[in-house]
């Protein structure tokens, strides 16, 4: 199945329905954990602007291991003590950095991000990974992009439970 482009007019929560949608078609049918997330990081990837990285990293029981994603060569593992991602992942909750360089213990994978949002996958109160987004950008993610990219997150969980 191909997606068509996300429309880049209308207001930010026009833009998201769409990408939303887009989401649910391409996931629709399919509960591969790895194809399902391969296709909506590539689908976020070129919809939304001013990003560098979007992936997924796939929690293996111990920690944090890069899956599929768009962008530069990645981190392969993140501890759960270290980073935003293992913020995210550790407290299970959506960790929205408008500056990078401001977290102490931020794992700098590609030197050019400047704002990250990582979003957690949970299933069933279990940690599956999380979802990643970062940004040349400093304080590129809103509140409209972290409640858009929570959808996308539940929208992966969900298609797994297919």
């Amino acid at each position: 199945m191909s997606s068509e482009a996300i429309s880049h007019t209308g207001t930010t929560t026009a833009q998201y329905a769409e990408l939303i949608d887009s989401a649910r078609a391409l996931v629709a049918g399919e509960s591969d954990l790895v194809a399902n997330a391969a296709n909506l990081s590539a689908l976020v990837y070129h919809a939304l602007p001013q990003l560098n990285w979007v992936g997924f990293y796939l929690f293996d029981g111990t920690e944090l291991v890069v899956g599929p994603f768009q962008g530069q060569p990645a981190c392969v593992r993140i501890p759960l003590d270290r980073g935003v991602c293992g913020a995210a992942a550790r407290t299970r909750t959506t960790q929205r950095i408008a500056d990078v360089h401001a977290v102490p213990d931020h794992i700098a994978c590609d030197a050019a991000s400047r704002s990250e949002l990582v979003v957690p996958l949970i299933r069933d109160e279990e940690l599956i990974g999380v979802f990643d987004l970062d940004s040349p950008v400093t304080d590129r993610f809103t509140e409209d992009d972290q409640h858009g990219l929570e959808t996308i997150a539940r929208i992966l969980v969900e298609s797994l439970a297919a």
